[in-house]
């Protein structure tokens, strides 16, 4: 018996020419940190933020593909955090996409006068966040 040549394996071509896009959750409960990293971990290099603050530093820092921001936080809201992203040099063109309860659309458009990018209710379906996400980087 001859030996065996070992066969190239064949690497998905996005593998080869670039990382997975980064997303910066902000998010005041860890817990739903956890379960968005369960849910996009496979599509997506995710990293964390507990507050709006924290989130600004980050953003600047190192500078994510998309955010995902959770609207209602203590201290600065996600309303206010979008408002500051979108008026900082640094991180005015990172892609903002607000994760809320709130439904309705006064809420919504005040995301959108905040200056995010899209506005996804909870619950939300973890494909279509996927897809909204994937049309922004």
């Amino acid at each position: 018996m001859g030996i065996e040549k070992e066969r190239p394996i064949s690497v998905p071509e996005r593998t080869v020419n670039r990382p997975r896009p980064t997303i910066l959750v902000v998010d005041d409960e860890y817990f739903n940190f956890e379960m968005l990293k369960a849910s996009l971990g496979n599509e997506f290099s995710l990293s964390y933020a507990n507050s709006g603050t924290s989130c600004l530093t980050s953003a600047i820092a190192e500078p994510p593909d998309a955010i995902l921001l959770d609207v209602c936080m203590p201290g600065l809201d996600g309303y206010d955090t979008c408002r500051l992203l979108k008026n900082t040099p640094e991180t005015e063109q990172i892609p903002v996409v607000m994760v809320s309860g709130l439904e309705t659309e006064l809420e919504q458009k005040a995301g959108f006068d905040a200056g995010c990018d899209a506005y996804v209710v909870k619950p939300f379906s973890v494909k279509t966040l996927i897809e909204k996400i994937k049309t922004l980087v």
